[in-house]
This record gives structure tokens, C-alpha cells and sequence, in this order.
């Protein structure tokens, strides 16, 4: 084997090593940061949760309120679906059969906390949508024109 041969081998192998030795250091799965749609899934199960409990509570409102659960229930769906994918779900998303978050504990739902809530979820999803691209950055985009719409729309 010639020394050129042999320098060769070597520096392939060194390569080798040092690109095994970058890729060995990456983060581990469980120092990953979450999600950032999975704050968002859950204020639009919020939203949709408080104003399904306002149809009964305020009858004059059923229709908006109603069309307002029925956005913030498919924003949800969205989103989790969005998260599915980028998770790398294998079979379709199932969005759940029911909602499973509430209004916050101890305070009845009024439609003051429910716009109130739909102000901060529009501000929500306005900053997160600017720190991402592509699809998801125009998710939320759609999220906060939404939530915008229904406060100053569809709630007196």
C-alpha cells in the first residue's frame, strides 16, 4: 500500500468519525421543545368549549355563539392535525369525539370572557404564526383574522 493510499484511508476515516461524532450529539427526543400549534389547539378547544356553554346561557346569541364553537372546534381539529403530521403520523388524524378542555375553573362563562379569551387567542396566534413559515405561519394567520372576525362580528 502506497503512502498516498494510506493517507487517503485515513482521512476518509477521520471524516467518518468526526460526522458520527457531530450527529451523536444532537438533542434527545425527550429535550425537544413541544409543539408551538399545541398551545393554540387547546385555547380553540377553550374558546369553542365557552361559547358552546354560553348558547344556553345567553339564548339571544345561540347563532353566533354556535358558529363560533363550530370555527374554534375546526380550528382545533386543524391544528391537531397539523401536529399529527409534523409528528409524523402514519394513519389519518381522528379529531376527538368530544371537548375536553373547559372555561377557566371557578369563573362562570360570560361573553365578556369569551371575547376577552378570543382577543387573546388572535394575539396568540398572530405572534406564533410570525415566528414559523410556510403552511403553518398562514394556519395561523387564517386562526387570528378568524378570532378577529368573531369579536368584532359576530359579538355585539
Amino acid at each position: 500500500m502506497s503512502r498516498r493510499t494510506l493517507l487517503r484511508w485515513c482521512s476518509a476515516a477521520a471524516g467518518g468519525v468526526s460526522v458520527a461524532a457531530v450527529t451523536g450529539c444532537g438533542v434527545a427526543d425527550d429535550e425537544l421543545e413541544p409543539d408551538p400549534l399545541l398551545a393554540q389547539a387547546a385555547r380553540a378547544r377553550t374558546d369553542a368549549s365557552t361559547a358552546t356553554a354560553l348558547v344556553a346561557l345567553v339564548p339571544d346569541l345561540s347563532e353566533p355563539l354556535t358558529m363560533i364553537s363550530s370555527e374554534r372546534t375546526a380550528h382545533a381539529d386543524a391544528l391537531e392535525a397539523e401536529i399529527a403530521r409534523a409528528a409524523g403520523a402514519t394513519t389519518s388524524y381522528t379529531p376527538p369525539s368530544s371537548t375536553t378542555t373547559t372555561a377557566a375553573a371557578g369563573q362562570a362563562p360570560t361573553v365578556e370572557l369569551l371575547r376577552e379569551s378570543l382577543v387573546r387567542s388572535q394575539r396568540s396566534a398572530g405572534d406564533v404564526g410570525r415566528t414559523l413559515q410556510g403552511f403553518r405561519a398562514g394556519m395561523l394567520a387564517s386562526i387570528s383574522a378568524a378570532c378577529a372576525v368573531q369579536t368584532a362580528v359576530l359579538l355585539p
